[in-house]
């Protein structure tokens, strides 16, 4: 953003404050009015809500390696309740219109990269400790370094690499692709819908869906996703109470015998905080790499949204500075705790945060009415639980989509950029892996850097974890040698 836009937004003689609210907030000091932060806040929720239903059916259609599933109505409130306070608190305490949930593309990792291998109470305890681990950066200063230690194109080529992963998700979950069984004796490895094409109601939902959400963020739609999530549910009930459909996947269509119900908090608290380490067939170096991929994730997400929403509302101070960075961070640490406690993955800042902001949010006085609204659908969990896969795997196609968008920031004519940000890319979908990702981008900058004689460039940090990556793939034959097998 621009200084002047940025003098724009920030008035020269600001009035006074009104009352103590409006003081404690600085709502009249940064241009703002109870109105506009109203108004905000629910535009905030209403774009970001879609998580109520992405968060249960991404983790819910995931088992662990006993072949455990987590519960819909479960993780729909476990994902309102963490929203809803983390939210709160961010408002309060950090005093940004910046709104906290379950992360896209974090709860990925969870659901398909670590459960696999381990029990939700040991993948969920994994979560807490990438949360205190990022508090422990914040608190340290250390959190400088390592932004600086890994190269701006890898972390942009991350942030594409997990879209194209969750678009691919999407895709697999709605039915339009399918993995072809090894039986079939080809050398092709998906295929179109079930059969090589097309057939079922369910499908066309899907693909009904993704036309018309590519259609709304083309025009710019406020709550696109959303809109598109609802109104393909809706369709979906019609079509279920009219043909004859003989699966929907992991939920009906089917309009709940009552709207309203008591929140069920049967996932709080389940955790195991080093049950991990103990896990059968799982490897000290394997955990520890799990872990740092959901620090990485998160870490460089949450730093590109708070920049990003706190320039858009012009409160960047004169050297470009987030005013209480190191409180907004570190609460954004604690989101992460707290989404593991309560089972509903890692929480972290959404950019979605920005369409408040452009409803003239300015400051944390709207995360309360966003907050509130979260509160609510506590108890609206029924409603929430009805909406297919078909209906919200076009809403991961679009998110998708949105995190490709910062593949044009990567020079591509410099190799030693442009080939690590490559195979960071295409390995995270290609072996449905995001740490297979970044441990392939990583280790080949190292390499290329080597090769070229430019060494030096490479930050010690950097040395350190692709020791660690170059571990990870080499495990086997490294357990071989040391008789480990």
């Amino acid at each position: 953003m621009s200084e002047t836009k940025q003098a724009a937004d920030r008035p020269t003689a600001p009035p006074q404050a009104a009352n103590g609210v409006d003081r404690y907030f600085r709502i009249s000091e940064r241009g703002s009015t109870f109105g506009r932060e109203i108004r905000g806040g629910f535009a905030t929720f209403f774009t970001m809500a879609y998580i109520l239903v992405l968060n249960p059916i991404i983790l819910g259609s995931a088992k662990d390696k006993f072949g455990h599933h987590l519960d819909a109505v479960q993780l729909t409130t476990a994902t309102a309740l963490v929203a809803a306070v983390m939210t709160i608190i961010m408002g309060v305490g950090g005093n940004l219109p910046l709104a906290l949930a379950a992360g896209l593309g974090l709860n990925a990792v969870v659901a398909f990269q670590i459960a696999p291998l381990m029990s939700w109470d040991d993948a969920m305890g994994l979560v807490v400790l990438e949360g205190l681990l990022i508090c422990v950066l914040v608190v340290t200063g250390l959190r400088e370094a390592v932004m600086h230690a890994i190269p701006q194109p890898l972390k942009q080529a991350i942030s594409v690499g997990i879209g194209l992963f969750i678009a691919f998700i999407g895709f697999v979950d709605a039915g339009f692709v399918s993995r072809i069984p090894d039986a079939a004796n080809t050398t092709v490895p998906v295929q179109l819908g079930g059969t090589g094409s097309l057939a079922g109601w369910p499908i066309l939902v899907f693909c009904l869906g993704v036309l018309l959400t590519i259609g709304l963020l083309a025009r710019k739609v406020k709550g696109a996703i959303l809109i598109s999530i609802v109104t393909m549910t809706v369709l979906a009930m019609i079509i279920n109470s009219a043909a004859d459909v003989k699966s929907w996947g992991l939920t009906t269509p089917e309009w709940p015998d009552k709207l309203v119900d008591t929140p069920d908090f049967g996932l709080i608290g389940h955790f195991s905080l080093f049950g991990a380490f103990d896990a059968a067939g799982v490897g000290i170096v394997t955990v520890v790499l799990l872990i740092f991929t959901l620090v990485l994730s998160d870490f460089f997400d949450t730093m590109g949204t708070v920049v990003g929403i706190s320039a858009e509302a012009g409160l960047l101070d004169e050297e470009g500075k987030v005013p209480n960075l190191g409180r907004v961070l570190l609460i954004d640490g604690a989101a992460a705790v707290a989404g593991g406690a309560a089972s509903s993955s890692s929480a972290t800042s959404y950019i979605e945060s920005a369409a408040g902001v452009g409803e003239g949010s300015r400051t944390g006085f709207s995360n309360l009415i966003t907050g509130g609204l979260f509160g609510l659908a506590l108890f609206l969990t029924p409603l929430l639980t009805i909406v297919p896969l078909q209906a919200a795997a076009p809403a991961l196609v679009a998110v998708g989509f949105l995190m490709m968008t910062q593949v044009k920031n990567i020079d591509w004519d410099k190799y030693d950029i442009a080939i690590p940000a490559f195979l960071t890319i295409a390995v995270m979908p290609f072996t449905y892996s995001i740490t297979n990702g970044i441990g392939a981008g990583f280790l080949a900058y190292v390499v290329i850097k080597v090769v070229l004689g430019k060494a030096k460039e490479i930050h010690w940090l950097l040395w350190g974890v692709s020791a660690l990556f170059l571990v990870y793939f080499a495990i086997d034959p490294i357990e071989q040698v040391l008789g480990a097998k």
